[in-house]
């Protein structure tokens, strides 16, 4: 290894990773459109780029690589919004299915952000509003109640919009998970934080179900969430196919890490 190399960031870039919490899926104007009480709303939160993420587990590692392509090692000092339709227009051109801007929003906002769908609101591609945290208390926290476990990368021919079941009502469920979560978080009250995940997954799961049941997933994501959910205050999977699971819980997780919020400088 060079002897140049001092800090991870040498290798990785300074630009954050994010996680994406409850209410994932939201900000596809498919399901914002079905909302009977919009805005409905999804939390993403910053983190320092401590270590790589594994590829095709729902931490946006595509998005991340992209903004490195453009801007270098780190983020250019504009208004975010503007990174954020960058960053949008560059990853989804030529794309079918594009991304929904949470992932740019994650990687370019700093702290802790609610970001609330309006499908009134530019079709639903966009935020209406975007309530960020950048409290430093409160990063800690989230930092010190959030586990994160490997479980598995998304396989290839994997699919996850193969069944849609779009209930209305459970689109209003899944908006007011990310309100929950975001809630929460800021409150530093870990069961309403869990409680909000643990609904995420149940979203998912009535609406999309390919998400965690899939013919190309070889681990059983099912009985595994259910596991971690009946033990501690809450759990999600970070992806389609798995990814990583997050564990709410105030005592530690065997196999689980922990991670730094990265917030705004002040």
């Amino acid at each position: 290894m060079s002897d140049t190399v001092k800090d991870i960031t040498d290798i990785l870039g300074k630009i954050q990773y994010r996680v994406a919490l409850a209410g994932g899926w939201i900000d596809q104007p498919f399901i914002s459109k079905l909302n009977p009480t919009p805005p409905g709303s999804m939390v993403v939160a910053a983190v320092e780029p401590q270590f790589r993420w594994m590829d095709r587990a729902g931490i946006c590692g595509s998005t991340r690589s992209i903004a490195l392509k453009l801007w270098g090692g780190d983020l250019p000092n504009e208004d975010p919004e503007k990174l954020v339709r960058i960053l949008y227009e560059e990853e989804n051109k030529d794309k079918t299915d594009p991304s929904g801007s949470q992932d740019m929003i994650g990687i370019v906002y700093p702290g802790i952000s609610r970001l609330d769908y309006d499908y009134e609101y530019e079709g639903g591609y966009f935020t209406k509003h975007v309530e960020s945290c950048n409290d430093p208390d409160v990063a800690v926290w989230l930092g010190q109640h959030l586990y994160v476990l490997p479980v598995n990368t998304r396989p290839d021919g994997y699919h996850p919009l193969g069944r849609k079941n779009l209930d209305p009502e459970w689109v209003r469920r899944l908006g007011q998970s990310g309100k929950d979560c975001y809630d929460g978080i800021v409150s530093k009250d870990l069961a309403v934080f869990g409680e909000s995940m643990n609904e995420c997954m149940r979203c998912w799961a009535a609406l999309l179900p390919d998400v965690v049941e899939h013919p190309t997933v070889n681990v059983d994501l099912v009985e595994l969430l259910s596991f971690y959910q009946s033990k501690y205050a809450g759990a999600m999977y970070s992806g389609c196919g798995g990814g990583y699971l997050y564990v709410a819980s105030d005592e530690p997780v065997p196999g689980g890490f922990q991670v730094q919020i990265k917030v705004k400088q002040q």
